[in-house]
């Protein structure tokens, strides 16, 4: 049996922090990487490969249907100087998130809801869950929080697809312990403005491209995103001006700003489509698209999600973030978000998972894939 990195015997809770305490913002993930693939090396009944920073564990039991349980394993950037407002939570808490802290009945740190509890709770099944009633294909991959292009599941679904093959998919991301169904999908693109720069003592000569914002902010304002009902769930849409940037001195008249506008969209729209709105919204303007993600459709349809839901929850909820369970649903994989933590914590200044969610949904998990029943 195992013995170095990770103990895949202790609790899940107790896994959860020693998870969070190995940093892995994106990009810098491979020391915990290297963690999870000598851990789950230890068991026998795991086929265990490593692709890049992504490790696949997967039983071969010979079981008619095959499930795919996913997480990703990177953070956004830590955060080493905590807001005083943090201290409201507990004054004993800890001045950074990392390492995690346990203060009353939460575990506190980044990464402890988007989303190092859900993959602690897959890791702890993934070693103790011998005989699942599916075969089971655990994915802990790198580079979700960032651009599409470098995410570590794409990119194993590029080259090696049979390892994504399954009839059903649970990605862990934050749902606090409830089912949350599809996501929205992303585009995200610059909004160019271009003027003519001159000396700010003589404007007159120039053109301001950063005046030229304006029109762009105002259609903004102006826009009223939709609630969209899909499938029997609201997905609430928004158009929102994310960064802006523009200028050259401050005594010259800037020729050009950007403003980077991100559109989350709900599942009844295609990626062209919703590419063709956003440039309807901004007629006349430069715009380019910078990053795209689909949607998902909640997928309920498929018999194996419907029992999912029954045994684990009897409700479902719509995503609004974005997540992986859209690339599952391009591959025509049914796909559902489940795990610990409130998704308004991901990525916050006091970021904190509830420890009862992370119980709940190794409870949940466990008795589907076991085959019982309350």
């Amino acid at each position: 049996m195992l013995t170095t990195g990770l103990d895949l015997r202790a609790d899940a809770i107790t896994l959860t922090k020693v998870v969070c305490d190995i940093p892995s913002e994106s990009g810098n993930e491979s020391r915990l990487v290297d963690a999870i693939e000598a851990a789950l090396d230890g068991y026998d009944h795991l086929q265990v490969l490593r692709h890049g920073n992504t490790v696949v564990a997967r039983t071969m039991l010979g079981r008619a249907r095959r499930i795919v349980i996913a997480g990703h394993l990177d953070t956004v950037p830590i955060n080493n100087n905590l807001p005083t407002h943090f201290a409201t939570l507990d004054e004993e808490a800890a001045a950074a998130d990392v390492p995690g802290t346990r203060v009353g009945e939460y575990l506190v740190g980044r990464g402890t809801v988007d989303m190092k509890a859900g993959v602690a709770v897959a890791l702890k099944l993934a070693a103790e869950l011998e005989a699942p009633i599916h075969d089971v294909t655990w994915i802990f991959y790198d580079n979700e929080e960032v651009e599409a292009e470098k995410n570590g599941l794409g990119k194993l679904a590029a080259v090696r697809p049979d390892l994504v093959e399954a009839d059903f998919a649970i990605l862990g991301e934050p749902t606090r312990a409830k089912i949350e169904g599809g996501c929205n999908g992303s585009i995200r693109c610059d909004v160019r403005t271009r003027g003519v720069r001159a000396h700010s003592g003589r404007s007159w000569t120039g053109v301001n491209a950063i005046h030229k914002v304006a029109e762009v902010l105002d259609r903004l304002n102006a826009y009223e995103p939709q609630t969209v009902r899909v499938e029997g769930l609201d997905y609430r849409e928004g158009l929102n001006a994310t960064l802006i940037s523009g200028g050259v001195a401050p005594n010259v008249i800037p020729d050009e700003c950007t403003v980077h506008v991100n559109y989350r969209f709900a599942p009844d729209k295609t990626l062209e489509e919703a590419e063709a709105l956003m440039r309807d919204v901004f007629d006349g303007f430069d715009l380019e698209v910078r990053d795209r993600s689909a949607a998902a459709r909640p997928g309920f349809d498929a018999d194996i999600a419907r029992d999912f839901v029954a045994a684990v929850g009897g409700e479902a909820y719509p995503k609004y973030g974005w997540t992986d369970v859209a690339r599952f649903s391009e591959l025509g994989i049914p796909a559902v978000n489940y795990g610990p933590g409130d998704p308004q914590k991901a990525h916050a200044d006091d970021e904190r998972v509830l420890l009862e969610d992370i119980t709940a949904v190794e409870q949940g998990l466990h008795s589907w894939l076991m085959g019982e029943r309350a």
